[in-house]
Formats: structure tokens, C-alpha cells, sequence
């Protein structure tokens, strides 16, 4: 207690702008005898996150107005706590994991204020802001299916070894977040424009963009108001201190309405755990899993394994260059409309013909609109409530291979034997199941 008693003087009464000093409603109790008769709001993730705040107060004026930002925006600060809430846990394990400052989790509300998909005018994606290069380096796949900067758990785990790598050449975070961004050599070229000159090489005292000037001061206005949000007037809705997502095994690839309605959720919930997909289909080849709320797991586990129908009703058509997408959709029993909102922007010429070819994501069955999904078991949950998790049990026609599984070990699971599975299914004595494949059970 005496490390938050000292943080909370330190580390916010300090930087408070007037506007901040103008919201505290009571006077200020007299001092406590003693540190354990201060009293602490009940432990939840933000006070987990105080206990680990390491950087020390940034003495510039450009703290307290972004202080005053914020505290002058609680609907702001709400937004951004609605969607962190999902990802905050995971993301404060990881950085505790490699003993990092637990400023550092706060980083996506400068960034992105957790915004998955949130993309800056330089292309930088995700709530870690990946530019396309960067992200490409440390990892990050970006693909006709996926972009992985918007994957909550690959991306961080990219950003916290950027940002380590960056800590390790300069030797500060506040260097380090200068460089992660700006770059590491604009960074390093106003640090050695400084020594030529022998002028002190801190943060502070560097030369360095505006944007870069105002970026730690912004994330110390942030940890202040998350040290003490009463102090400026602004109310920070608790967050559990437990896991709020998981992965689950999936198929290589599934629709996301389907996936969505096999967790019990709604498809907006799922892709704002799923941000990567960028299309109707989720492609989880590489990583073989999905992201689903922990008390979803079981739930998308039962259903998926006696889901009997389609896991996907799109597939890649190949057009050539010159074709009308008009042409396209009516071939596939689409409309123009949903064709152009299920694909990548089509650079086409006044006549709506492609300039170039490539594949254009179609419903499967030619001539017709993708079949809806229908579980008769499962409710689709509303965007304000979703369901509570219910149990599908396993109807025994079919049964979906997971990661690890072999056709002994599902044959000894349902009673059977290897070869009445190759049979039912006619496969062959050197067949290959892989995950995602569904097979009739004898």
C-alpha cells in the first residue's frame, strides 16, 4: 500500500490541471497515520495496473492538457473502456509477463483508444497502430483473408517485442515510446543532432515532431487519471481482474455468422474478438483457433462438433481482367451492393469493369444467395443481451477433427473402430485428416 499511497502523491498531484482541482466536490481528508488506514477502492484490473506503474512524472505542460482533454470527455473515456475491457486483461499479463512498466497497457488509448480495426491516414492498423511494414517484420501476416495487426493477441505480442527491442537500444521507455512512434531513426538523429551540440538527450529536451512531443505526455495524462480518476472528476467503470476471452480449436476456415452463432454470440461481439478476418470467412489456418469470451468456449466447442451443415457458403472466383461486376454478382445470385460490401474496394474503369484480376469472394452454390444459417437448437442473441451459454450435446452423424486428433483417437471416443471410420467416410489406408474435416460416424 505505502508504493500506490506514494504513486497517488507523486503521480497525480503534481501534473492536475485547474480544471481538475475545480471537480474535487469535499475538501481533502487529513493525512493517514499510518498507510494501511488508506483506503483503497475494491482490487479490480485497474488497481492491478496502478500497483505496477513505474515511469516517473513527466514535468511538461503538455501533461496537463491532455489531463484536461480527457477529464473534459467522460463519454470519451467511456468508449474507450467499453471496448478495452475486453482486451485489457490479456494484455496487462503480458506486459507484467516481461516485467514492463504497466503504463505500457495503456498505450491503445493513445493509439487506437482500443479500437480494433482503427486505421490512421498512414495506414497504421489495429488498437498497436501497425504500419504495414512494421507489423510485416515483427510477424504480423497481411493477406487477401487477414490483416494480423488487428489480431488482439498477435499484435501484442508484436508490439510488447517492438517496444522491447526499443527499450534495450535507447535505454528509456520514454525514448522507446518516442521511437515506436516515430521511428527509431528520427529518435536517433534528434539524439545525436543533441550530443554535437552537447545538449542533454532525454526526452524532454529532444527535438522531435509534434505529434512525437505530445505522445508520452499523453500516455502520463492517461496513467494519471487512471491513478486517480475521482481527483479529476471522472468516473472509470471497474473491470474484473479475470480473462475475458480465450482461443478455442476451429476450422481452417468458417463463416462468421456461423462461427458467431456456434459461440451464442453476437457477429458484431465476435469480430470485435476476431478483427483480423477481413472477410465473411474466418480463416484460421495458421493459427487454428478463433477468440471467444471464456464462458463461450464449451458452448462453441459442443456446437461446432454436431454442427452438420456447412461451414462456409463463400469461395473465391477468379475474374479476369475486363469483366463486369455487375456480370459477377448476377451470375452468383448476388446483388452489386453486396458483392462490393463482402470484398476489398474493386478498381474498376467508368464502366464497372475490373482493371485488373483477382479474386472476388461469391456465395458457393453458383446462382444462388448464400444459404442462411440456421441452428434449431441455438438462439441468435441480441446485440444488448446476449444469451446465457447453453449445451449442445453431440448428435453422433458427424463429428468436426480438432487440432491433435487422430482417427484412433476419435474412432475409441464414439465406440468404433479406424477402418469403419475410413469406410464410412471412404477414405483411403494413407488419408490425412486435418483440423476442420467433418466426418460421418458409422
Amino acid at each position: 500500500m505505502c508504493a500506490i499511497a506514494a504513486a497517488l502523491a507523486a503521480g497525480s498531484a503534481a501534473t492536475l490541471p485547474l480544471q481538475a482541482h475545480a471537480a474535487v466536490k469535499a475538501p481533502l481528508p487529513s493525512a493517514f497515520e499510518s498507510p494501511d488506514e488508506v483506503p483503497l477502492p475494491d482490487p479490480d484490473l485497474w488497481q492491478r495496473i496502478r500497483v505496477g506503474f513505474a515511469l516517473e512524472p513527466l514535468e511538461s505542460p503538455l501533461v496537463m492538457e491532455h489531463e484536461a482533454w480527457y477529464a473534459s470527455r467522460p463519454d470519451y473515456i467511456k468508449r474507450f473502456v467499453d471496448r478495452g475491457s475486453r482486451y485489457l486483461h490479456y494484455i496487462v499479463e503480458q506486459v507484467e509477463k516481461r516485467g514492463m512498466p504497466t503504463e505500457i497497457a495503456l498505450l491503445p488509448v493513445v493509439e487506437s483508444a482500443f479500437t480494433p480495426r482503427a486505421m490512421s491516414r498512414a495506414k497504421a492498423s489495429g488498437i498497436w497502430q501497425f504500419i504495414p511494414q512494421t507489423g510485416k517484420h515483427y510477424g504480423l501476416t497481411q493477406d487477401w483473408w487477414r490483416d494480423n495487426r488487428n489480431d488482439i493477441v498477435a499484435a501484442t505480442d508484436a508490439a510488447l517485442n517492438y517496444l522491447q527491442k526499443l527499450y534495450d537500444q535507447f535505454g528509456s521507455w520514454e525514448l522507446a515510446l518516442a521511437a515506436y512512434n516515430c521511428g527509431e531513426g528520427c529518435v536517433s538523429r534528434a539524439i545525436a543532432s543533441n550530443q554535437r551540440r552537447g545538449l542533454a538527450t532525454d526526452y524532454l529536451s529532444l527535438n522531435l515532431p509534434p505529434e512525437t512531443r505530445n505522445y508520452v505526455p499523453k500516455l502520463i495524462a492517461v496513467k494519471n487519471i487512471v491513478l486517480a480518476p475521482n481527483t479529476y472528476g471522472v468516473e472509470i467503470e471497474s473491470v474484473p481482474d479475470k480473462p475475458y476471452f480465450t482461443t478455442v480449436p476451429a476450422p481452417a476456415k468458417i463463416d462468421v455468422k456461423v462461427a458467431a452463432r456456434l459461440a451464442g454470440m453476437t457477429e458484431e461481439e465476435f469480430i470485435a474478438l476476431n478483427p483480423a478476418h477481413t472477410k465473411p470467412v474466418a480463416v484460421s489456418a495458421s493459427s487454428g483457433t478463433l477468440v471467444v469470451p471464456v464462458d463461450k468456449a464449451e458452448e462453441f466447442k459442443e456446437n461446432l462438433e454436431s454442427y452438420d451443415k456447412p461451414l462456409v457458403t463463400w469461395t473465391t472466383y477468379t475474374a479476369k481482367r475486363g469483366e463486369s461486376l455487375d456480370a459477377i454478382a448476377r451470375r452468383h445470385g448476388v446483388s452489386l451492393a453486396q458483392l462490393k460490401s463482402v470484398n476489398d474496394p474493386f478498381k474498376v474503369d467508368r464502366k464497372g469493369r475490373l482493371k485488373a484480376a483477382g479474386p472476388v469472394l461469391v456465395p458457393m452454390k453458383a446462382g444462388k444467395p448464400a444459404n442462411p444459417v440456421r441452428l434449431a437448437s441455438v438462439n441468435v442473441p441480441t446485440a444488448a443481451a446476449v444469451a446465457a451459454p447453453r449445451a449442445i450435446h453431440a448428435t453422433g452423424k458427424f463429428h468436426v477433427v480438432k487440432s491433435g486428433e487422430t482417427l484412433f483417437s476419435i474412432a475409441q471416443r464414439y465406440g468404433t473402430d479406424v477402418e469403419a471410420l475410413r469406410s464410412a467416410n471412404r477414405l483411403g489406408a494413407r488419408a490425412v485428416i486435418h483440423p476442420g474435416l467433418r466426418l460421418r460416424l458409422p
